[in-house]
């Protein structure tokens, strides 16, 4: 018994010897070598703030507070080199790479693009240090206007260096990627559930599915397939980066119930029914920031058995008077294009049909979201004898719609001549002939 109590005495103590050891041996000057070399081949200057050698539970080099650029464009809590115990003494040393906690802003792809290739010559013997797996812990995007999720990665190398698979997944588990070699690139593979939009308008995806292919320079994703708001969303889409950045793509839905998403983007005035249509889009531009500003659109859409929440169309179009935003308008189907240019939009023949009402007309929404257009409206009740034209101006956020001066003056002028009715009527007509004649001279 003593003797087995002396045996754990001796196995703790050079357990302890084998732990404090370590934070006696002088790495600094190792880092500071490091540092430099890392600074030279990322072009950028590279800070390690701390380090140590381990060994235990297995050697290894552990370096802290590292940060890449000269406003810490990245940073890296912690890495691990971890070399396997049985490649210690041979020619190939095997390594596993653990990185915690790594922040990546958005500045840090200008030091990506610009590192140099690094093309292997195909005579050079096997590598000193062999790389067969890495994983990385919370990595966090630091982008502007776009909320991520921090990420889990696990990638798997092959002996020559060269990726054998990457795993990808939230740390909510909510998207998680899949990307092997395929054909002298890569296929990927992205599903998500319950996941909401990171950027512009933070719609929810029930269920999403996008198979991609990369080559070189150039992303095809073949197949894009939503499910959203109770519709499908499906599509295709190309980028590419090699002489500047280009995108384009088609898209179709199908039966997208429009209440929610339309009520954030206007919670005063927005629409209710199902939503079906397509479209292409196209963008270039000299960096991938830039895409979403140069974007050009054209969508032909149709919402069928809805309501238009916030505005009494009829009301508006019965009083010939200025009223305040509020009611609804129930429509059978509301239909038109919508095309986008940049930040700013345009929705094109539209026409809203029901048993009371057919409109038509057009609107433009700015790049500082101000609206302008003139929607005429033709009620159903009775002898229509002329469409009243509406102003539509406001913001995307507090739309106002009321009848154009020209109408409501054309209203008057005849009432006062002819007297109520056929006068009213043959005046708003005269009305909005003059409106469409100031239309043809108002630049796009």
């Amino acid at each position: 018994m003593k003797k087995t109590k002396k045996y754990l005495i001796g196995f703790v103590s050079v357990i302890s010897i084998l732990i404090v050891i370590p934070f006696f041996i002088p790495v600094r000057s190792y880092l500071d070598q490091a540092q430099h070399i890392a600074s030279e081949k990322i072009g950028a200057p590279v800070t390690i703030a701390s380090g140590r050698l381990l060994l235990l539970p297995t050697p290894r080099i552990v370096a802290g507070e590292i940060s890449v650029g000269e406003q810490q464009e990245l940073k890296i809590g912690e890495v691990s080199i971890i070399p396997t115990l049985g490649s210690l003494f041979s020619e190939t040393k095997i390594i596993e790479i653990k990185i915690t906690k790594p922040v990546i802003k958005k500045e840090a792809l200008d030091i990506i693009s610009a590192l140099p290739e690094n093309h292997a010559d195909a005579n050079a013997g096997p590598d000193a240090v062999n790389v067969k797996r890495i994983t990385i812990d919370q990595l966090q995007l630091s982008w502007p206007d776009i909320k991520l999720p921090a990420l889990n990665m696990d990638v798997r190398l092959t002996d020559a260096n060269s990726l054998e698979s990457l795993k990808l997944e939230t740390i909510d588990g909510v998207l998680n990627a899949d990307v092997t070699p395929a054909d002298a690139g890569y296929s990927i593979l992205v599903n998500a559930a319950n996941w909401t939009l990171p950027t512009g308008v933070p719609l929810l995806i029930t269920q999403a599915s996008l198979e991609m292919s990369l080559k070189g320079s150039q992303l095809d994703i073949p197949r894009i397939d939503l499910a959203l708001y109770n519709g499908k969303l499906t599509g295709n889409a190309k980028l590419s980066w090699l002489k500047g950045w280009h995108a384009s793509g088609k898209l179709q839905v199908n039966n997208l119930s429009v209440k929610e998403p339309s009520s954030l983007i206007s919670k005063s005035v927005y629409l209710s029914g199902h939503l079906s249509g397509d479209g292409q889009f196209s963008s270039m531009a000299k960096d991938a920031s830039g895409l979403r500003d140069n974007l050009n659109a054209h969508f032909r859409f149709n919402v069928k058995e809805g309501v238009l929440n916030g505005l009494d169309l009829v009301k508006l179009a019965s009083l010939l008077t200025r009223q305040s935003n509020g009611g609804e308008t129930q429509f059978d189907e509301f239909s038109g294009i919508l095309d986008a240019k940049g930040k700013q939009y345009a929705l094109r023949d539209i026409k809203i049909r029901s048993g009371l009402l057919a409109a038509s007309g057009q609107v433009k929404v700015k790049t500082n979201k101000e609206l302008d257009g003139v929607v005429e409206v033709e009620l159903k009740k009775g002898v229509s004898l002329a469409a009243i034209p509406l102003q539509v101006s406001g913001t995307v956020d507090k739309p106002t719609v009321f009848p154009t001066k020209a109408a409501m003056a054309g209203a008057v002028a005849g009432t006062a001549i002819l007297g109520p009715g056929v006068g009213t009527s043959l005046g708003v007509k005269a009305g909005g002939a003059v409106d469409k004649i100031k239309g043809l001279f108002q630049s796009d």
